[in-house]
């Protein structure tokens, strides 16, 4: 992707084992590399194959200044997230992640999919098919509740202020 002039490069740390895995892959690339050219931001893609390639990718990252990190979903970024938000809490790295469990692992901030309305949701739909409807034809369920998530404590770390603004709208502020 082209360099942009006085934009700092945002880092995108995805498996490429997964990165191409349905939801979880190409949607979010997609939408990344989208916002990311519409504000004029480079986005660089920091491939990270096995847990010690995390610590290689975040090392990348803190040697530009101004730059930040963008973790996306999947059972490998999950899996590595007290080791993805602990390294970028140590180098200095705003980074932001897809769930909450993440941020309170020490990462800045979170927006999401709300899993438990998913579950609760989902409980409707195993009693439908209890009763005999047939899974098929049930209609598809997509996301309706994200939750906004800010570490207040990991801000203040990194030296960060976060405007009362996104602070009022925030599903939850961990302080």
């Amino acid at each position: 992707m082209k360099k942009f002039a006085n934009a700092p490069p945002r880092r995108k740390l995805v498996n490429p084992e997964t990165a191409a895995a349905g939801a979880s892959g190409t949607v979010y690339l997609q939408s990344i590399e989208a916002a990311a050219h519409a504000e004029g931001i480079e986005l660089i893609i920091a491939p990270v194959h096995r847990p010690d390639d995390i610590d290689a990718a975040l090392a990348a990252i803190a040697q530009e200044p101004g730059g930040g990190l963008i973790v996306t979903p999947s059972g490998f970024t999950a899996v590595n997230r007290h080791r993805i938000a602990s390294q970028a809490m140590r180098l200095r790295i705003p980074a932001m992640f897809p769930g909450v469990a993440s941020v309170e692992a020490g990462g800045l901030a979170s927006y999401g999919v709300d899993l438990p309305d998913m579950f609760r949701r989902a409980a409707s739909y195993v009693d439908r098919i209890r009763k005999g409807e047939k899974p098929g034809e049930l209609p598809v369920q997509a996301p309706i509740k994200f939750q906004l998530v800010i570490n207040l404590n990991t801000a203040k770390a990194l030296g960060l202020s976060i405007p009362p603004t996104l602070l009022a709208i925030a599903d939850q502020v961990i302080e």
